[in-house]
């Protein structure tokens, strides 16, 4: 087992145990669960949605080009050959989107910000009157928007292909809608490596990683560590970003700590671990 500090480990990893002090159960303490079981890579289910060039990728672009979309396709509407219930269900579809991004996922995360806070000061703030824990109220729906069933993107995303594939859209009809590109594939998710570097500064050690430009198609990097007790390498963060603080304790002796990393799609590992990388820690 290792001592947990704060920012070095996830707050849903089964093997923490909390207390005075915490601490991490490592492979062949007893009680160890395995984070991220195994899985037959070559049988697991596909999910994730081929990305396009004609659609954007920050959410404030897929706000105005939802926003777009509906309000143009009706006017469009008899040259395509659309019926009337096509327009009317892909308008919901978008008008519920544009709510989900606008509305409800900037309020979801202000009260996840505050749940934080509230975690925060029941540690270590002070006074006496109790905490009150913060309750979530989503936005109200806007006029003429219903929650819709899900696959929302993908029922508009096989609209926009059966329009383009009809024959009657125009490059100007195109363009107008917002539907200009082909599909973007991504990359080979087979052989995908992620970079890898660390440098010890002193005190603590800097590892960080990166993307390979297709961040789109990836979820997040899985680093491992191996810290040189013969127990080989063990699950040290999952990251959304590219870098990554390692503060834990430097040991007493001359200690090499090694690191490696995998990019994970739908919880999943993919593609190859990066070169191992290596840092001479502690004495």
């Amino acid at each position: 087992m290792k001592p947990v500090t704060w920012g070095n480990f996830r707050y849903n990893d089964p093997n923490i145990r909390w207390g005075s002090p915490s601490y991490q159960l490592e492979p062949g303490d007893p009680g160890y669960v395995d984070p991220f079981p195994s899985t037959n890579q070559s049988n697991r289910k596909k999910t994730r949605m081929k990305h396009t060039k004609w659609f954007p990728i920050p959410q404030s672009g897929q706000i105005v080009w939802f926003q777009t979309f509906s309000g143009k396709l009706g006017g469009y509407a008899t040259v395509l050959g659309l019926a009337a219930g096509t327009v009317t269900a892909a308008v919901a579809d978008c008008l519920w989107l544009v709510y989900l991004l606008e509305q409800w996922l900037p309020a979801v995360r202000r009260w996840a910000q505050s749940c934080t806070d509230v975690v925060a000061a029941a540690q270590n703030g002070a006074g006496s009157t109790a905490i009150t824990l913060p309750a979530f109220t989503a936005p109200p729906l806007p006029t003429g928007v219903t929650a819709q069933p899900p696959g929302s993107l993908t029922r508009i995303f096989a609209l926009v292909q059966s329009i383009k594939d009809s024959g009657k859209c125009t490059d100007a009809i195109a363009t107008d809608l917002g539907i200009v590109g082909a599909e973007d594939t991504g990359p080979d998710l087979t052989s995908i490596q992620p970079p890898l570097s660390a440098v010890f500064t002193g005190d603590h050690v800097d590892v960080k990683s990166g993307w390979g430009g297709y961040a789109k198609s990836l979820d997040s990097i899985e680093l491992q560590k191996d810290w040189g007790d013969g127990k080989g390498f063990v699950h040290l963060a999952t990251l959304t970003g590219v870098t990554f603080r390692d503060a834990a304790p430097l040991p007493a002796a001359r200690t090499v700590w090694t690191y490696r990393a995998i990019y994970r799609v739908a919880n999943q590992q993919t593609g190859q671990w990066s070169t191992s990388v290596t840092v001479a820690v502690g004495g």
